[in-house]
């Protein structure tokens, strides 16, 4: 009887610690969450700065991946957004 509800306390505490550990992370994702919007808010504003400035990432973007297919890289090199900046 003693070893159930040592048994018992000791599943009790697991449950508290998995609980415990869901909440936390839980909250930690919601802040990621924020932290992603704003750095996508930024990164917007950034590019919308350049294209009023004449910058054309979209552009510079398409041209880059056209001067890719006419060379002889290999495929899945293609130039992202990010590594235009």
């Amino acid at each position: 009887m003693a070893e159930e509800k040592v048994q018992e306390t000791n599943k009790d505490e697991q449950i508290g610690f998995h609980k415990g550990a869901l909440s936390t992370l839980a909250k930690e994702r919601e802040e990621m969450a924020k932290i992603l919007s704003i750095v996508e808010s930024l990164m917007q504003m950034h590019l919308k700065a350049l294209k009023e400035l004449g910058v054309d990432l979209e552009a510079q973007a398409k041209e880059l991946a056209a001067t890719a297919k006419t060379q002889t890289e290999p495929q899945g090199t293609d130039k992202k957004i990010d590594e235009l900046l």
